[in-house]
């Protein structure tokens, strides 16, 4: 009895030392009550978590917007090579190339990227290839040819234009000498002939500038 006594007068020597830790009942119920209050401050709101879930990041948005853009310049691109003279498909293609990274597509890429049969893509390439525009390759271990941007591209297609200029100058030197001189068809053309050649001779001095200009760019 006398240590049963002992017991209780611990089991409530105990609960008083709690209720005096806390203040008591109503000392545990404020606690209780604050600390409800500071996690419902520390949550996110409903719509906080929605918003972050549904809504991309800017990196995100940018992906999407540049990726959005991309088709309309190819066609806006190859728009301004035909003005120039190319013809519409294989401006199409090379203008797809040239906002590809690598530089280089395969056939089957270039017809899935343009919408366009493998009949529109292989004559394309032919051209560009016939022109200077654009190089091939051979897959390693493959059978699959990539069709190719060259380094400096404008720089290639230009010197490749060295050619051109000289059937040009020489035909127009031969209509100069079968029309004469002195007519006014033949003086138009000789002053041609005098163009292209003049254009021959200076092609190369200014695209070696270029090239000096883009060295020092870096």
């Amino acid at each position: 009895m006398g240590s049963t006594a002992a017991s209780q007068r611990e089991h409530k020597g105990g609960g008083r030392r709690r209720q005096a830790a806390t203040g008591g009942p109503a000392g545990s119920e404020r606690a209780l009550t604050m600390t409800q209050q500071q996690a419902e401050r520390d949550r996110p709101a409903v719509g906080d978590q929605q918003a972050g879930q549904d809504q991309p990041t800017i990196r995100d948005e940018q992906a999407v917007r540049d990726q959005q853009a991309v088709r309309p310049f190819i066609e806006r691109f190859a728009s301004v090579l035909v003005e120039a003279g190319v013809p519409p498909m294989p401006a199409r293609v090379f203008s797809a190339l040239l906002v590809t990274d690598s530089g280089r597509l395969t056939a089957a890429e270039l017809g899935e990227l343009l919408g366009a049969s493998p009949a529109a893509i292989s004559g394309a390439v032919r051209y560009l290839e016939q022109v200077g525009m654009i190089g091939r390759q051979r897959e390693p271990g493959s059978r699959r040819d990539v069709y190719l941007l060259r380094n400096d591209l404008w720089y290639e297609i230009s010197l490749g234009r060295d050619q051109l200029l000289a059937h040009w100058a020489n035909a127009a030197r031969d209509g100069a000498e079968i029309l004469g001189p002195d007519t006014p068809a033949g003086r138009r053309l000789a002053d041609s002939h005098d163009f292209f050649v003049f254009l021959r001779q200076e092609l190369p001095a200014l695209l070696e500038r270029w090239r000096a200009h883009k060295a020092a760019r870096g």
